[in-house]
């Protein structure tokens, strides 16, 4: 609501700018999966989707170095703060110099467990990681400053160069689809690294932090990239391991579910990006922080509840219009997908608060809980409806033991203060 009365006023926050930005950047990416599934149809789509869902995966790392950086970026002022980025600017680039070789060594083996017509998608889109790991450092600088105009910039560069050229490309090539696609991914790293604050690197051996400084940003790494993996693990394993055990059709018909389903998580990450800094600074101040929780939890909530009752009312519709009669076999699934994405997105606001406190229980839990899942789809996968139902499962537990903790959380604090 507060969006929308600073619209008609026509004066928006930074805040604000951002979230309607990141509304644009879902709707681009919306469109280039749905474009994606209407020119290449089901079987090559599928290939198509492995490498949207590697770059997902590759988002999450990266994530960890954004995070990292931005929580930093708010503690740290001055001289601190410049010896910490410039570090990590080495940090990333150098893991994902290493990230990026081994996913072009072994591409001949992603080939083959991943079903998919060529290896040479996967060296291309090795030589794209680096960069990416610099766009996420750079972009984390951009959120703890809340400089959400650059970092707007950004996200915005990236969407709009990989659903121009890519689109361009398999108008104009003749040649395999999912090597263009490949190309397109590569090339808007190129063009999601501005701005760029370059002058943030430097090229001297960086001042040693102190200690106790150095121990603060290991646990936090550590506890963010445990917890990104866990995302990982729960956002895209279910594409992967359906790619592995399905026919490349069936896989392809599940992409466009799962692409049409998620859209709950991927406007929850818009939230998540506000959260973190404003917890975090919240707590440097002393001030109570459940309440930015509350908010965006009931944003979640309320966002959720449409798109599940449109999945529910109209899913043929949906589909239909989004990807065409050919996919419109998944149809019957399209509710019970929204439904586990929906469990996910509000469970993983609680996460990523705890997150911003260096609280790492419900992180452990969203750890245990997206094994879980995975188990559950590698032991049962008799059908696509199967693989959803398992997912709701997992989901819902999921978001029933994060609610208990929080409530646990809060009835120790009232204790405390007796």
């Amino acid at each position: 609501m507060q969006l929308f009365a600073a619209i008609k006023g026509r004066k928006l926050t930074p805040e604000q700018i951002f979230m309607v930005s990141v509304l644009a950047v879902n709707g681009g990416n919306y469109i280039y999966n749905l474009v994606l599934g209407r020119m290449l149809g089901p079987t090559e789509f599928a290939d198509a989707a492995v490498l949207i869902t590697f770059l997902l995966v590759l988002s999450f790392v990266a994530m960890t170095f954004q995070l990292v950086t931005a929580k930093f970026s708010v503690l740290f002022e001055n001289e601190l703060f410049k010896n910490f980025i410039s570090r990590v600017y080495k940090q990333s680039f150098i893991i994902g110099v290493l990230f990026g070789a081994l996913i072009i060594i072994f591409a001949s083996q992603l080939k083959t467990v991943f079903n998919t017509s060529s290896s040479t998608m996967f060296i291309i889109f090795g030589c794209g990681v680096p960069l990416y790991f610099l766009m996420s450092v750079n972009r984390g600088t951009f959120q703890g400053k809340k400089s959400y105009k650059s970092l707007s910039i950004t996200y915005q560069a990236e969407m709009l160069s990989r659903l121009l050229i890519t689109i361009g490309l398999l108008l104009l090539l003749d040649i395999q689809s999912s090597a263009i696609i490949a190309v397109g991914i590569l090339l808007s790293f190129v063009f999601g690294l501005f701005p760029f604050k370059y002058k943030q690197i430097s090229v001297k051996k960086s001042i040693k932090l102190e200690d106790k400084y150095n121990k603060q940003i290991r646990n936090f790494f550590l506890l963010t990239a445990f917890y990104e993996l866990t995302q990982i693990i729960i956002n895209n394993s279910d594409i992967l391991l359906v790619k592995h055990y399905f026919e490349p059709y069936e896989a392809g018909l599940y992409a466009s579910l799962a692409l049409i389903g998620r859209i709950v998580y991927f406007i929850a990450w818009m939230f998540v990006m506000l959260l973190l800094p404003a917890v975090v600074e919240l707590k440097k101040e002393g001030k109570e922080t459940a309440s930015v929780l509350f908010k965006y939890v009931g944003y979640i909530a309320i966002i959720s509840f449409i798109i599940v009752l449109a999945c529910v009312l109209l899913p043929e519709l949906i589909i239909n219009i989004l990807f065409g009669e050919q996919y419109i076999s998944m149809a019957p699934l399209l509710w019970k997908y929204a439904i586990a994405t929906s469990m996910f997105a509000i469970s993983n606001i609680f996460a990523y608060y705890y997150l911003s406190l260096d609280k790492y229980v419900p992180v452990i839990i969203s750890g245990v809980f997206g094994m879980l899942q995975m188990g559950l789809v590698v032991f049962y996968h008799d059908s696509l409806e199967q693989v959803v139902h398992m997912q709701i499962v997992a989901m819902i537990l999921l978001l029933v033991i994060q609610l208990g903790f929080f409530i646990y959380e809060s009835k120790t604090k009232k204790k405390e203060l007796i």
